[in-house]
C-alpha cells in the first residue's frame, strides 16, 4: 500500500467535485454547541450537500468556534438561517422533499435499513431535548443509530456523519442503476 500525495488527493477531489449535488439539504433546529455546527459544515461538504439550514438558537457563521471546526467548510457549503424550523420543513414537503428526522421514536428504523428517495431533507434536534413534537407531526420517517454501549445517544455531529454518508451513499447509488 502507498499513501497519495497532496496531488493525487486534489486531483482526486477536483473531480469529485464536477459531480452534480445530491438532492439532499439538513435542517438543524437549536443546536447549541458551535463546535458541533461546524464540524457539520465540515462533513456537509464532504457529502456534497445541497443546504444547510441553520433554525431557531443553532448559531451561524462567521462565529470563531464554528470556523475552528468547519475549517473554510462554512465558505463553501451553501446555507440559511431560519428562525421557525416548523415553517420551513412545511414548505419543504410542500415542494416534495422526504423530511427524515434523526431520532429515537417508537416508529424509527434502523439508518441501515432506510431507502431514502431524492429530494430528501433530514433534521437534526437539540443536543438534549431532540426534535420538537411538532417537526415530528411534520416527518414521513425517522431514523435512529443502534447503540450498543451505556450511552443512549451519539454527539449530533457524529451522527450528522453516519445518516450523512448513508444518504450519500444511497442517492449515489441509484446514480448508477438509473
Amino acid at each position: 500500500m502507498q499513501k497519495l500525495s497532496h496531488d493525487q488527493i486534489v486531483k482526486r477531489q477536483n473531480a469529485q467535485r464536477k459531480k452534480p449535488k445530491l438532492g439532499f439539504c439538513a435542517v438543524l433546529n437549536n443546536i447549541r454547541s458551535l463546535y458541533n455546527v461546524g464540524s457539520i459544515f465540515r462533513t456537509a461538504d464532504a457529502v456534497g450537500l445541497e443546504k444547510l439550514w441553520l433554525c431557531g438558537i443553532t448559531g451561524c457563521p462567521p462565529a470563531s468556534m464554528i470556523k475552528k471546526t468547519a475549517l473554510g467548510a462554512e465558505e463553501t457549503v451553501v446555507w440559511e438561517h431560519r428562525e421557525d424550523a416548523v415553517e420551513l420543513v412545511r414548505e419543504l414537503k410542500n415542494k416534495g422533499y422526504q423530511i427524515v428526522l434523526l431520532e429515537q421514536i417508537k416508529q424509527s428504523v434502523l439508518y441501515e435499513k432506510f431507502k431514502p428517495k431524492a429530494p430528501i431533507c433530514f433534521v437534526l434536534g437539540n443536543e438534549i431535548t431532540g426534535v420538537s413534537d411538532e417537526l415530528l407531526k411534520l416527518c414521513d420517517k425517522a431514523v435512529e443509530i443502534e447503540m450498543m454501549g451505556l450511552k443512549n445517544s451519539l454527539n449530533v455531529s457524529v451522527a450528522f456523519g453516519i445518516l450523512a454518508y448513508h444518504i450519500k451513499g444511497a442517492l449515489r447509488q441509484k446514480d448508477t442503476e438509473a
